[in-house]
């Protein structure tokens, strides 16, 4: 049997998300990697990431051994799929956090080929941010609904996105349309989904069933109007620097400040995935003001993850029928 993979958040069903987001929250995890290896290979640098994923599988009973691209070479020293099925040869999982997608994609069908049955994670990439949708929906549940452990419990609230359409975006996009939420993304002209990828986020969000809706925005005020959360995140992400200045100029009045989320609902929330360049995409008075729940956000990335493996190891073994 292949195992399953996540690569981005639509690789989850909106029920398997629900479950993902009930065993992030257990307060007694299951020691489900007692006896296994975890395999975290990072090709970029990672703080959060690094953190919050080798403190998971420790909290589920497993070993986390880290991997450099300088060690091991995807590409360079051996082929990704190779890679891949080394790994899986000691490892319960991989965990990769790499800018080409793609390699990925790659990674997680060499090992379906071989009939490995081990589970690929989406740490980063090119394309997607998966594990930190997951920790969002867990912050805006703690914000939006306190005390209430449904996913559902976010149906009919609304978040607005400012910025860059990037792979954080097309993320969290999934996860709080799965969730029911309305979605309003403001992004500069050429910064954008293109029209099929909309259309395919608003299929993603029908197909859930619970309500959830897209609205493109005309400006970030206009995004903003009413929101019960505001989102940001870098306008030039790693490995793109050399394209910021132009892009500083594309992004002009795209600041969450302090004017922006007086437009939002009261009691809004401010989301960040961090890091953050002070005074480009927020301010400090509102990244470190009462309304943020950025610290929240990195608190989650560690328990999501918790929950995201705890659910990959358990599909397909005695465990996933409790949980169905």
């Amino acid at each position: 049997m292949s195992a399953r993979h996540f690569l981005d958040i639509d690789d989850l069903t909106a029920p398997e998300l629900d479950w993902v987001l009930a065993l992030s929250v257990d307060p007694k995890p299951e020691q489900v990697l007692a006896g296994h290896g975890v395999a975290l290979y990072f090709e970029q640098p990672s703080n959060r990431t690094r953190n919050s994923t080798e403190l998971a599988v420790v909290e589920l009973g497993g070993h986390p051994v880290v991997l450099r691209d300088d060690e091991v070479g995807v590409d360079t020293r051996e082929p990704a799929e190779d890679v891949a099925r080394v790994l899986a040869c000691y490892h319960r999982v991989i965990c990769l956090r790499m800018l080409e997608h793609a390699k990925l994609v790659r990674m997680a069908k060499a090992l379906d080929d071989a009939g490995m049955d081990v589970p690929v994670v989406n740490l980063l990439s090119s394309r997607a941010h998966p594990c930190q949708a997951l920790a969002d929906v867990l912050t805006l549940r703690d914000a939006l609904a306190p005390g209430d452990s449904r996913t559902t419990a976010l149906a009919g609230r609304s978040i607005a996105y400012i910025g860059d359409a990037n792979n954080t975006c097309r993320s969290l996009a999934k996860a709080v349309l799965a969730a029911g939420m309305e979605l309003r993304l403001a992004n500069p002209a050429d910064h954008g989904f293109p029209a099929d990828e909309l259309a395919e986020l608003e299929g993603l969000a029908e197909g859930a069933g619970r309500g959830g809706s897209l609205v493109a925005a005309e400006s970030p005020a206009a995004a903003a109007e009413g929101a019960d959360a505001l989102y940001a995140d870098v306008w030039t992400s790693m490995g793109g620097e050399n394209g910021s200045a132009a892009r500083k100029e594309a992004f002009a009045g795209f600041t969450i400040d302090a004017a922006l989320l007086e437009r939002a609902a009261p009691g809004a929330v401010v989301l960040h995935c961090l890091p953050a360049h002070r005074g480009e995409e927020i301010t400090d008075d509102v990244l470190d003001g009462p309304q943020s729940a950025v610290w929240q956000q990195v608190r989650h990335r560690r328990t999501a993850m918790r929950g995201l493996l705890a659910w990959l190891v358990a599909v397909g073994g005695p465990e996933a029928e409790r949980g169905a």
